[in-house]
């Protein structure tokens, strides 16, 4: 069956169901790309290693933020061009969207380079963890435009309606990263800096792989370099809908550069390493819910372009019951055996263990409320309510969370650190729910409008 006819016309739960696994299988093995390395390292360097990467992965949120802006842009004007049967729109925003890519791709690459040093120190890097910090950084940063252009173009590939292909891509480049890294790390006893070159050249790989169906025409929408000039229209509105998910990326890179900040403050390097476990846990969760938003995404992006209003209302209902049903398995599970979590990054330390152990649980004591918001945010990213996704995205991750992160631990000392975040969610979920419901009564009003005129 043909893509677009199948996201305009296949029953909207088996679309979901066909969609999802390859996202989820996807999802959970870009997951695997920092978490294998925080265990590897974890377990083979020690907890102060981990404590550097967990200084990294801020600078690593940027990174990944003009990934999410490029591919979540383009990927969701695509869907929508494709919805209105205009495909040579759909090629010009794909061949603006590589263009802008590969440009901010070197860009952050030397500036992150030039500040490398009072970058980490600003992020929490201590006097201890900072050559780990270092060491993991400077490798990785000339695969800066590997991760950018295999994250983003393989985006596109997903809301182009091949999500297999998508999932092939992750699977190849995450399986290789699994594979090097205890060669690096332990074989050549290179450390940090095995970790990182590992991420590099499975991203190099997954880059070559991804570009190659774009470039062999196998895709939909095929990248043709006369589209790769650059247009203002275009590119506004790549930036426009992308800019949701990109704001969300780097102030999550603010906020995790706070908490280590805090942790470091209230607590010691240990509760940076442990945050770096918390944080693992958290993707995975998150990821699960993301991967939702990616079966959706293209199946609400063309029938919203299409105005078949009654099946984004549909498709949108599903995948808050489908995400809401993640949150609460991944509430329990972190619940009841957060132990055995922690045990997995470092058998030895036992500071580490208490301290992870007391932080996830305080931590993820709401996180059954967060599979509802981010399938509403992404419902008005994938609709072109730029402005809206980025005011929920923000509101669990900054708007309400930042101040409760800087006040309340000068309360109650480092448990403020970690109670900040159940704090937030809820408090968001209140919100959230508010613009829910207003939507829903738009929708539904365009719905009977559309119905009247056929």
């Amino acid at each position: 069956m043909d893509n677009t006819y199948e996201l305009g016309n296949a029953k909207v739960g088996l679309l979901i169901k066909k969609y999802y696994w390859p996202a989820f299988v996807s999802v959970i093995v870009s997951v695997l790309y920092n978490i294998v390395d925080r265990i590897f390292i974890g377990q083979g360097v020690g907890a102060e290693a981990l404590s550097g990467l967990s200084i990294v992965f801020p600078v690593m949120l940027i990174i990944m933020a003009f990934g999410m802006l490029f591919g979540v842009g383009t990927g969701v004007q695509i869907s929508i061009s494709l919805g209105q049967n205009d495909p040579v729109k759909a090629q010009k925003t794909l061949g603006n969207g590589f263009s802008l890519m590969l440009l901010v791709s070197v860009f952050i690459t030397v500036l992150i380079y030039l500040i490398e040093d009072p970058l980490l120190k600003l992020f929490g890097a201590s006097a201890t963890t900072l050559q780990y910090a270092q060491d993991y950084l400077l490798v990785l940063l000339p695969g800066v435009i590997f991760q950018i252009v295999g994250f983003s173009m393989n985006n596109v590939i997903r809301s182009e309606g091949n999500a297999k292909i998508a999932m092939q891509s992750m699977l190849l480049s995450a399986g290789l990263n699994i594979i090097l890294d205890p060669i690096f790390i332990f074989v050549f006893d290179m450390g940090v800096k095995g970790a990182a070159l590992a991420t590099v050249i499975s991203m190099m790989v997954m880059s070559v792989w991804v570009m190659t169906h774009f470039l062999k025409q196998r895709s939909v929408v095929p990248l043709h370099f006369r589209y790769m000039r650059l247009e203002l229209p275009i590119m506004k509105g790549i930036v426009l809908i992308g800019m949701a998910p990109f704001v969300m990326q780097l102030a999550s890179s603010v906020v995790q550069a706070a908490f280590n900040i805090q942790l470091l403050k209230f607590g010691n390097d240990i509760a940076v390493a442990a945050n770096g476990i918390l944080t693992s846990v958290i993707n995975v969760i998150f990821m699960c819910i993301v991967a939702v938003n990616m079966a959706t995404q293209p199946i609400i992006g063309f029938n919203y372009g299409a105005r078949n209003f009654a099946r984004v209302k549909t498709t949108l209902l599903k995948g808050i019951v489908i995400a809401s049903v993640i949150s609460v398995i991944g509430f329990l599970v972190v619940e009841l055996f957060p132990g055995s979590i922690v045990k997995m990054f470092n058998t030895s330390d036992q500071l580490l263990y208490d301290i992870g152990v007391r932080g996830i649980r305080i931590s993820l004591a709401m996180s059954f409320l967060v599979g509802f918001q981010v399938v509403v945010g992404n419902y008005f990213q994938s609709t072109g309510n730029a402005k809206l996704a980025m005011v929920i995205s923000l509101l669990r991750q900054v708007i309400v969370l930042t101040p409760i992160l800087l006040i309340l631990p000068n309360y109650v000392g480092l448990d403020g650190v970690w109670l900040s975040m159940p704090i937030s969610s809820l408090v968001s979920a209140l919100v959230v729910t508010f613009y829910f419901r207003r939507e829903m009564l738009k929708l539904n009003e365009m719905i009977d409008s559309t119905e009247k005129l056929l």
